[in-house]
């Protein structure tokens, strides 16, 4: 069935198509032979063939039974057209859900790939924290040493790791590994108080150990800290002077004493060897006479 009689007379097909009564076929019929009478179509070779189908299309409409079938007919095309549209629509889908088993086939783990993510992110986080915690690390050393140029540098001429004006026999060399809660300059000068005043303290750190110099008000001070200090237990401080004082002691007389004992030795053999000798000349003279 290739002829849609309702679309012939310019009417809607379909279930619209099949609610229509016989007056308005009768009506749409007439309307369109009007137009397509060959007397009004003098030019179109066609003119009579197109006005016998539109005549037959009429003739199918307004009989009953005929135009049942017709509809009957029209019903089962587009149910047929609605299964294929189905079948086109699973077919479409089924072609659609084998394609993305393919590429699931050939993708990556979702579980797999959520872990490489989430150890990516831990690792930069790592990075990052590593790089925020240096960074803080050089600018606590950077203001430590700032500081302490600023405060050592006006005594005198002598010079202390590049500062001036600190005498090295008052100052201490302390270090420490970089384990635990680690010493600041406060927790230094907190410690070293004790054994005197301390004037300044410089602060070093490297990302193995930490070490600091300290220097304090007086030489006795530096002795009574040397050896005294040793700071946390579970991570001890080597407290060293930066350069040791000489004990000035006065010179050994012992061999002084020894070589005046000598010659105090020596003088009274000479005199006793004389005194011998001149007895023997003298009873050697006696025995002449």
């Amino acid at each position: 069935m290739d002829v849609d009689h309702y679309n012939v007379l310019g009417l809607p097909s379909g279930e619209e198509g099949a609610n229509l009564t016989q007056k308005e076929i009768t009506k749409a019929y007439r309307e369109k032979a009007r137009d397509l009478h060959p007397d009004k179509q003098k030019d179109d070779p066609n003119a009579h063939e197109n006005f016998i189908k539109l005549k037959s299309s009429y003739e199918i409409l307004v009989d009953e039974k005929a135009r049942k079938l017709f509809d009957d007919l029209l019903r089962v095309k587009r149910e047929q057209q609605c299964r294929f549209a189905q079948q086109d629509s699973k077919r479409r889908k089924m072609m659609s859900d084998l394609e993305d088993r393919e590429r699931a086939s050939f993708a990556p783990d979702p579980a797999m790939k959520a872990k490489e993510e989430e150890e990516r992110i831990a690792r930069k986080l790592k990075e990052e924290i590593a790089r925020i915690r240096a960074m803080q690390a050089n600018k606590g050393a950077s203001m430590g040493m700032g500081s302490g140029q600023e405060k050592v540098g006006r005594e005198g001429n002598s010079g202390v790791g590049g500062h001036v004006g600190v005498d090295k026999e008052r100052v201490l060399k302390v270090s420490w590994e970089k384990i635990g809660e680690g010493y600041t300059a406060e927790k230094l000068r907190e410690l070293f108080s004790r054994f005197g005043e301390v004037e300044d303290i410089v602060v070093n750190s490297s990302k193995k150990k930490g070490s600091a110099l300290v220097v304090m008000a007086t030489k006795h001070a530096v002795d009574s800290a040397t050896g005294s200090v040793s700071g946390n237990l579970d991570n001890p401080l080597l407290v060293v002077p930066l350069k040791p004082s000489v004990a000035e002691f006065p010179a050994p007389k012992k061999e002084e004493q020894s070589d005046r004992l000598s010659n105090l030795v020596g003088a009274g053999y000479q005199a006793f060897e004389d005194a011998v000798l001149n007895k023997l000349t003298k009873a050697a003279e006696k025995q002449q006479k």
